[in-house]
């Protein structure tokens, strides 16, 4: 790669970087803004130079019952440091806030802003800290804001103690304009519908490129390569639908994904794994039991008994490599039996001939008689050993020879022998008793296999399966 290539790709990098910055300095926008109400509390009470600034955004202002009440407390504080408590003016301002208090527990001004649970807790304060015989919240007002008590309580401490658990209780509480659509007032589409100008352009822009480095494709299929971009542009706010900006969490995700300032291999890893090892089992088990079941069914239709007899010349069955597999297979298995098993097992049918030749002797009259003779004995027993080693050898002998000798004539009867042979074979499997059996017996089998084995290949080794599949897909990269 050349140098001016090299600066292409990183100016190319850093303009995807700051793009990716932007959207999610959008997206954190608009997260704040769902948050706002729902957690207005938490802001008001960590944040409150933004909170006086945003609630204009949302139409929010001081609620004028409990802001009124505010002041008024505020009011006292002067009044009692001006003329002391016992002036009539502190007392004109203790009584007002008396009936400031039980309007405020009889209209409840906290239930427009949902924050009836405020009141509660404003209530219960009181009475914990003024206790009353009805447990009354209205005569703990009444009491708490009174000259006498005060005096008694002493007004710097219960001041405090309103200061610290009463005004900010009261101050949480605000009123929400109404716009003329009966929505509550909520301008925050006009700065968002910034970032969706922006956005449309770039959008626009991507596809003009997308289009020229690939002529064959339509406008249209251009701005399909980018269709997650569309989120960014809809101005949900202007539409009322706030909650569907959520959606800009998938082409924000992809931009910090498409400019490397996030990895999402090893995510997109896990998902997948996860996916294809749940997805696998049962993929597994329902391919396994078909192809199980498809058998099952071929076997009780008969359909294994007419292809070992040979029925290939009807319509239905297909002879793919016009060889008579059957034949085949069992001229295989002679070959095999001569040359591999029967060498293996010589001495054991040996020891068979010679106990069945010394049991048929042993019936003959006279045998007894004769291995009584001195020296007769051992002659009789090698003659007994001879015999069969020579027969065994001749019988092997004719066997191997009639294989291995190119005799035409030879070779016709061995496939007439071969053809006859599975003929009896796929007659006898014919006989109903002998094919009702045998089609148990396999049916039995087969549903064996389900129950021993499939689910175990459908649980064995999938990680490791998934694991392999990974490597093989890095094979080209490495």
């Amino acid at each position: 790669m050349s140098s001016v290539q090299k600066a292409s790709v990183r100016r190319s990098i850093w303009f995807e970087r700051a793009v990716a910055a932007i959207a999610l300095a959008n997206l954190g926008w608009v997260l704040f803004d769902l948050s706002y109400v729902p957690w207005r509390n938490f802001y008001f009470r960590q944040l409150n130079p933004l909170t006086q600034q945003y609630d204009k955004t949302k139409g929010i202002e001081p609620h004028r019952e409990t802001q009124k009440y505010i002041d008024t407390v505020e009011k006292l504080k002067s009044q009692i440091i001006k003329t002391g408590l016992q002036s009539p003016e502190v007392a004109s301002l203790l009584q007002t806030l008396q009936s400031y208090s039980v309007e405020m527990i009889e209209s409840n001004p906290f239930a427009a802003a949902n924050k009836t649970g405020t009141l509660e807790k404003i209530k219960n304060r009181m009475r914990d800290r003024v206790p009353t015989p009805e447990k009354s919240a209205k005569q703990a007002f009444n009491i708490f804001w009174s000259q006498k008590y005060l005096q008694e309580k002493g007004w710097t401490e219960e001041i405090a103690f309103y200061d610290q658990s009463i005004k900010p209780l009261l101050a949480i509480n605000y009123f929400r304009q109404a716009g003329e659509n009966d929505d509550f007032i909520n301008d925050f589409w006009k700065f968002d519908l910034a970032f969706n100008l922006f956005f449309a352009l770039e959008f626009i822009a991507r596809t003009y490129s997308i289009h020229r480095r690939h002529p064959g494709l339509k406008w249209q299929e251009a701005m399909l390569w980018r269709w997650y971009d569309i989120f960014l542009i809809l101005p949900f706010g202007l539409l009322n639908l706030p909650l569907l900006s959520l959606l800009r969490i998938i082409p924000v995700t992809l931009r910090l994904y498409q400019s490397e300032l996030i990895n999402l291999e090893l995510l997109q890893a896990q998902a997948t794994k996860g996916f294809v090892a749940s997805f696998a089992e049962e993929l597994t088990q329902v391919v396994v039991l078909q192809v199980i079941n498809q058998v099952q069914n071929t076997i009780r239709q008969g359909e294994i008994t007419r292809w070992l007899t040979q029925q290939q010349e009807t319509k239905e069955y297909v002879d793919l490599n016009n060889v008579n597999e059957v034949e085949a297979i069992a001229k295989l298995a002679i070959n095999m039996t001569v040359y591999q098993v029967l060498p293996k097992i010589q001495s054991d049918i040996e020891a068979i001939l010679r106990h069945q030749l010394d049991r048929i002797l042993k019936q003959i009259p006279g045998y007894q008689g004769l291995q009584n003779i001195p020296g007769l004995n051992p002659m009789i027993g090698e003659f007994t050993e001879k015999l069969i080693t020579e027969l065994t050898k001749s019988a092997y002998s004719a066997l191997t020879a009639t294989l291995e000798y190119q005799d035409p004539a030879g070779d016709e009867l061995n496939n007439l022998l071969i053809k006859n042979l599975t003929a009896a074979i796929g007659e006898q499997i014919q006989e109903k008793q002998t094919l009702k059996k045998l089609q148990s017996l396999l049916t039995d089998l087969l549903e064996e296999v389900k129950v021993n084995y499939v689910k175990r290949l459908s649980k064995e080794d999938l990680e490791e399966i998934i694991e392999q599949s990974r490597k093989i897909r890095q094979l080209p990269q490495s």
